[in-house]
């Protein structure tokens, strides 16, 4: 039901026992050079034939860091070198840090310790993010169910440094019509979802701690997603297509106080739903009619569509949506959807994410970015003139 990935090396013969590809883990296994029953695991797999690419790049890295650390100074040749040392405090740089073991891949990758990796990896953020609001974030938790708007938001997030720790649920997996939105490839049909963006982000961040719900949430596992006291949400990402998960899941947000973000995929909206600072706002911002979870889930499949068509608002759906929703099950298979608009959801989510985790004004509501009206015939560009074959 739930795999959580701690940090830590496995047992060094159970990672020598462990299958390699779609069957292996998801998570990478981190071993300390320095630690010398850690490296003996490096040096048995470099000797068992299972690691397919060595990349150790660490060198660049604390150079990198120096840099980071030092930018009003033109770190380069001896200076740059005793930078790096007192870095390391003299330690060997074969030493230093941390090899991330990636057994799907076969790819075995030499990196900073967590610190450091993450004020590198993170620099180019500063000052839109500052030092204290980085490491902040990267102390912050984000549930994320469904996992195709869901999947953008959540890599999104892992590389702009919004939370280092994640929940991610979603019961599918990977299909070959998913690829006109999910990044992945042809080598990932079959994988669960939450495999795939856990795999994805830890390649991102081999830090990052990722718990995964692979049957999606469940009347049974819904509540376990919320209520863990030492390991609180601090805020829901909600792109699930269900009903009753739709309803279930802000519930159980309302009432810890947990803000909750969504991306409907249509038109570029984006809907906030403040539960940390209104904990008796009513959920969909009263469009559901104040039905439970329970209610939800006993609808008849007309119901239940009427009922997501009333949260969604379909006056306000794109004219291709509303077209499509009379020939779902007939000429379409199933609601239609783009990568653009999928990763500007994901984009859209990030912002507000790490917004609303700064403590910015960012106030409950639905919002619009639809491109079609910002760019294009009909809109007016920031000089102020029509673009060229725009209607007048």
């Amino acid at each position: 039901m739930i795999n959580s990935f701690p940090e830590g090396p496995e047992d060094p013969q159970q990672l020598m026992s462990m299958p390699s590809g779609q069957e292996a883990t998801a998570r990478p296994t981190l071993l300390r050079p320095a630690v010398k029953h850690e490296r003996a695991v490096v040096d048995s797999l470099l000797s068992s034939g299972r690691v397919r690419e060595r990349h150790d790049r660490i060198g660049e890295q604390l150079a990198e860091l120096a840099r980071c650390l030092r930018p009003h100074d033109a770190l380069s040749g001896p200076r740059l070198d005793t930078a790096v040392s007192e870095l390391t405090g003299g330690t060997d740089p074969s030493l230093y840090g941390t090899w991330a073991w990636y057994p799907w891949s076969g790819r075995l990758v030499h990196v900073l310790p967590r610190e450091q990796f993450q004020r590198v990896r993170t620099d180019r953020n500063r000052d839109k993010i500052t030092d204290d609001q980085q490491r902040g974030l990267l102390s912050r938790r984000i549930g994320v169910i469904g996992l195709s708007v869901g999947n953008s938001a959540a890599l999104t997030c892992a590389m702009e440094g919004v939370a280092g720790s994640f929940r991610l649920a979603d019961f599918d997996t990977l299909t070959l019509s998913n690829l006109n939105r999910l990044r992945a490839g042809v080598h990932d049909l079959g994988l669960p979802k939450t495999v795939l963006c856990a795999r994805q982000m830890f390649e991102i961040d081999p830090y990052l701690d990722i718990e995964l719900w692979t049957e999606g949430l469940t009347q049974d596992n819904v509540g376990s997603f919320f209520d863990a006291p030492d390991r609180p949400l601090d805020l829901l990402v909600e792109e699930c297509d269900t009903p009753w998960v739709k309803t279930a899941a802000r519930e159980h947000a309302r009432r810890l106080r947990v803000p909750v973000v969504m991306d409907a995929n249509d038109r570029g909206l984006l809907d906030v739903e403040r539960f940390d600072l209104e904990p008796d706002r009513p959920l969909f911002h009263g469009r559901d009619g104040d039905l439970t979870a329970e209610e939800v889930r006993r609808l008849a499949p007309a119901d239940a569509l009427a009922h997501l068509l009333r949260i969604c608002d379909e006056t306000q759906l794109s004219p291709a949506m509303k077209d499509a929703l009379g020939r779902i099950g007939h000429t379409l298979s199933s609601w239609p959807q783009l990568a653009s608009g999928v990763m500007l959801g994901g984009a859209l989510v990030t912002d507000t994410a790490r917004r609303i985790l700064l403590g910015a004004p960012v106030a409950s509501g639905r919002y619009y970015v639809d491109l079609e009206e910002l760019v294009g015939a009909g809109a007016v560009a920031a000089d102020g003139l029509v673009p060229a074959g725009a209607a007048l």
